[in-house]
């Protein structure tokens, strides 16, 4: 089986590390990865405010030039060493669709694979991001009445971005599709049987679209979530469906390449 870690960040992320591309493809070699995906943040819609307070969720398009420009010149350095390939973390953002279809249109051709997120929910006349922390997960919890509410609408939006007509650069790979439970041990919740069929029109979906998933580690890492971004039953179901799962460690910093490997290798068996 490939060792492929295939959701890392970079130095151009605005909210992680400024670890050099080379710290993140050094590490990835000497933690025995064969294959790496650089997927940083993509340049958020040119209508869409980003609503977090530094407003930092993503690349700016000045960078994302500059981002495409020397991971070229890394794949030659690295060739025979390590795959490097090209990539971004989309953001689907409900009523945004022509926008993003625009972007990928034009930078899709530059891309080996990406990601395809749900990071920010509608509230009101604007957005909440749902995984910038536990007051703002709070305030989307006031705006939909209930922490069901919250997951519902997370899950329906992970339908549309599955089912979106986003053209023929989109991106093969949804992303962390339980990111929602971030902060699970301060708002706990069991899905209940509604919110199990959502997950399971989502993974259909995945499936009828020859889609792939992000196996993601980074829940481990964060201190109310402590668990991937995947519940077992899903894994179970989507190796069912034979969806491709794909190891991702969403590193933010070279050390975080390759986090707990082992329970993806685990759960691949």
């Amino acid at each position: 089986m490939l060792k492929r870690d295939g959701h890392i960040h970079t130095p151009f992320c605005p909210h992680g590390s400024k670890d050099a591309f080379t710290l993140y493809i050094e590490e990835a070699i000497k933690k025995g990865f064969q294959s790496i995906t650089f997927t940083e943040h993509a340049p958020l819609p040119p209508s869409f405010t980003d609503p977090t307070p530094l407003q930092d969720s993503a690349m700016t398009h000045a960078s994302l030039e500059r981002y495409l420009n020397e991971l070229p010149g890394l794949k030659k350095e690295y060739s025979g060493q390590i795959d490097i390939l090209t990539g971004l973390e989309v953001d689907y953002i409900s009523g945004y669709e022509h926008e993003i279809k625009s972007f990928l249109d034009t930078y899709g051709p530059s891309l080996d694979d990406s990601i395809l997120s749900v990071h920010f929910l509608p509230a009101g006349s604007s957005f909440l991001c749902l995984d910038y922390d536990e007051h703002t997960f709070k305030e989307l919890i006031a705006v939909y009445g209930s922490v069901e509410n919250v997951y519902e609408q997370y899950y329906n939006e992970i339908y549309s971005s599955i089912v979106a007509s986003i053209g023929p650069f989109k991106p093969r790979r949804i992303g962390h599709l339980t990111l929602v439970k971030k902060f699970a041990k301060l708002f706990p919740y069991e899905m209940s049987a509604t919110v199990r069929k959502l997950v399971s029109r989502c993974l259909d979906a995945i499936k009828a679209n020859g889609m792939e998933l992000d196996f993601n580690t980074a829940g481990l890492r964060k201190a109310y979530a402590g668990e991937i971004y995947l519940e077992e039953w899903m894994i179970v179901a989507a190796k069912q469906k034979k969806i491709p799962l794909v190891y991702g460690s969403d590193a933010h910093q070279a050390q975080d390449i390759g986090y707990s490997y082992e329970s993806y290798r685990s759960a691949a068996r």
